[in-house]
């Protein structure tokens, strides 16, 4: 934080963190002509998700240790090209800035080979009370203290 005539001047806030991880095709996600069946992505982006959660604090046991669950209410995703058993793909896992008490996560992913796009898509996680499954309105006091760590709010 630095002053400018006077005026208090904030370090920006990041857009957004990423990580990526690459990981192979395996046998048992391709059909029988090789190619990788549409509902894997879906995995694809739980692996994305567990490497960011890893990197930046933020994964699935963290959130429990602080009495919250976060299930997915939305995914989406857009197909480009196909992967085959024995690809090599590139995750990558962005997560999106917002005010509401939820997390949410965009993925691009890529054959590492040619760096080609192979499908985008995204998520939405909510915050729920792991005892009384109760949704929270309002950001837990420890992800508003992760957000001020990671973004510069």
């Amino acid at each position: 934080m630095e002053k400018s005539s006077g005026r208090i001047i904030h370090p920006p806030k990041k857009s957004g963190l990423t990580e990526r991880i690459e990981i192979h095709v395996r046998f048992n996600e391709a059909d029988p002509l090789g190619i990788v069946w549409h509902g894997h992505y879906i995995r694809y982006f739980e692996d994305g998700r567990e490497a960011f959660g890893q990197k930046y604090g933020l994964g699935y046991l963290d959130v429990y240790k602080q009495g919250f669950i976060v299930p997915i209410v939305s995914v989406e995703c857009d197909y480009k090209k196909s992967l085959r058993y024995g690809d090599r793909m590139i995750i990558e896992t962005t997560y999106l800035p917002c005010e509401a008490a939820k997390i949410q996560f965009r993925y691009t992913l890529y054959n590492a080979s040619t760096n080609e796009q192979v499908a985008t898509g995204s998520t939405t996680q909510v915050f729920l009370d792991k005892e009384k499954s109760v949704l929270q309105l309002v950001n837990p006091p420890f992800f508003e203290e992760w957000k001020k760590k990671q973004l510069f709010v």
